[in-house]
């Protein structure tokens, strides 16, 4: 793939989604499937709206059936998935519709609160829509009328999903076919801070004396729909929260609000202040050792441990009923470590999550949104 993107002076070369994949080695298996024909390359318009052209790898050809690969490409910014082939098995069925399903390599969720629900194959929302939008139009143009059945593999997808947190998040077998917009955009690090850094410097030098902060897309849809607030508004953090709150006070914000979801800032109650998973992942413990403080029973903190989300935790910590005093605590301590963190400068903090909404917030989230809403 030969698109690239500027970051902080940096050209890196973008990649496309193990999503991107699945759909269109699932394409190319129908097309060979009901035209009878070869097919060595495949076109898959992305949710991006990014045109791939990908060559079509290991063709296998039988009577009712067709499988075929495609390569992960993850650009300038490359996963432990990069370079693993995603197949698709594409066959005939008695039935109408389109069946999607997880072969060798692709993991089977286990645990409840994930995309997809205990049982069935990590394949996440979009990328089943990209499949089943891209083999429909197959369909068309061939007349069919049929029902087809279509398995996603990766060959290496077990040992590729024991350098993930899959298994800790209770998707068993393999990895997960992932992807919201079907393009990787790659960018270090660094790349990202200094980019943070130049968005910062100039709401301070346009005259903000309060800045407003979430580490992505579900922060910025909470500011929107229940603060009421321009998303462009925010500042998106990435997992670098930390250097957020660096960066401001270096620049002189006399305050920072901070919004954001349960599953990356819970983290900040046990010091982490870069979200990243290749950190550590310690959202379950800290959600149990809250609990038991506020009186959990051992056993339901035992429940928690094996949470894979923080809203199915939550959904327990209601059942226990210890919630409101659980998340009470829980925003106390983050509001702490925020305030030893921001060394000086003003700092608040809204919790919510995407089933339960909002949260909770520190004691002058209030009062600094109020600022930042005045200019």
């Amino acid at each position: 793939m030969e698109l690239y993107v500027e970051k902080a002076g940096r050209r890196l070369r973008l990649g496309y989604t193990t999503g991107s994949c699945a759909a269109a080695a699932a394409k190319a298996a129908a097309w060979m499937l009901l035209s009878g024909r070869r097919k060595e390359t495949v076109s898959l318009l992305t949710p991006k709206g990014i045109v791939l052209k990908l060559a079509v790898r290991e063709i296998a050809i039988e009577e009712d059936a067709v499988s075929c690969a495609v390569v992960k490409d993850g650009g300038d910014d490359p996963d432990v998935t990069d370079g693993a082939l995603i197949f698709a098995a594409v066959s005939k069925t008695g039935e109408s519709g389109i069946l999607i399903d997880g072969g060798t390599g692709i993991g089977r969720v286990t645990k409840p609160g994930l995309d997809q629900p205990p049982g069935a194959a990590a394949i996440n929302s979009v990328p089943r829509q990209m499949i089943r939008e891209n083999v429909r139009e197959v369909c068309r143009l061939f007349d069919y009328t049929g029902g087809l059945s279509v398995i996603i593999s990766a060959p290496e997808g077990q040992t590729l999903a024991a350098k993930t947190f899959n298994p800790r998040l209770g998707i068993k077998g393999g990895i997960s076919i992932l992807g919201t917009t079907g393009i990787v955009e790659p960018m270090s690090e660094q790349a990202l801070v200094d980019t943070l850094r130049v968005e910062l410097r100039q709401r301070r030098a346009a005259g903000a004396s309060y800045a407003l902060l979430t580490p992505g897309n579900y922060g910025e849809a909470f500011i929107e729909e229940t603060l009421g607030l321009c998303p462009k508004t925010a500042v998106m953090t990435s997992n670098f929260i930390g250097d957020a709150l660096d960066i401001c006070r270096q620049l002189g914000f006399a305050g920072v609000l901070l919004v954001g979801h349960i599953g990356k800032l819970v983290k900040l109650a046990g010091g982490m202040f870069n979200t990243h998973s290749k950190y550590g992942d310690c959202r379950m413990d800290i959600l149990a050792a809250q609990a038991a403080a506020c009186g959990l029973w051992p056993e339901g903190a035992a429940r928690v441990l094996e949470c894979a989300t923080c809203d199915d935790a939550l959904r327990i910590l209601k059942e226990e009923n210890v919630y409101e005093e659980t998340l009470r605590r829980l925003i106390r301590r983050i509001g702490r470590l925020m305030v030893l963190k921001a060394d000086g400068m003003q700092t608040g903090v809204v919790l919510f999550s995407k089933v339960w909404g909002t949260l909770g917030e520190t004691d002058n989230a209030r009062a600094l949104l109020q600022k930042i809403k005045e200019g």
